[in-house]
């Protein structure tokens, strides 16, 4: 009679496993530790690639300057599903594109990091971050 009491505590217990395991990768997905969120740089470049893809979107610019500053730059964005509720759109930025980009680099000091802002040449300036609305409606034309 014990058997199947222990079965349901088995099961339980291997559920509870399942949910925690799952919630920690979940959350580890969506770390920013990697980036100084306290830290925002600004980069001048021209779009060479702009990956609209699940679960964060992708941004490649190529900067030109000094040996510190020149090279090409990853950053990392808000997702598609976040940034279309906010103005973009997966044709918001394209290859060849002059931009200006607000970021917050990485700690490791590599060249690239999580994406605050794009400003177009056209002035028109899309925000990334949550809580900073989306298309900035005074550039936009």
């Amino acid at each position: 009679m014990n058997a199947p009491t222990v079965f349901r505590g088995s099961n339980l217990v291997m559920s509870a496993f399942a949910i925690l395991t799952f919630a920690t990768i979940a959350l580890a997905h969506h770390s920013t530790t990697m980036f100084d969120m306290q830290k925002t740089a600004e980069l001048k470049g021209t779009i060479q690639e702009f990956k609209w893809t699940n679960p964060h979107t992708w941004t490649v610019v190529t900067v030109e300057g000094d040996a510190a500053t020149a090279g090409e730059y990853g950053l990392e964005g808000m997702s598609p599903n976040y940034l279309s509720r906010n103005g973009w759109t997966r044709h918001s930025l394209k290859f060849g594109d002059k931009v200006t980009l607000q970021y917050h680099p990485l700690k490791d000091g590599r060249k690239g990091g999580f994406m605050v802002s794009v400003r177009l040449a056209d002035g028109t300036v899309l925000d990334n971050l949550p809580g900073r609305g989306g298309v900035d409606p005074a550039t936009t034309r």
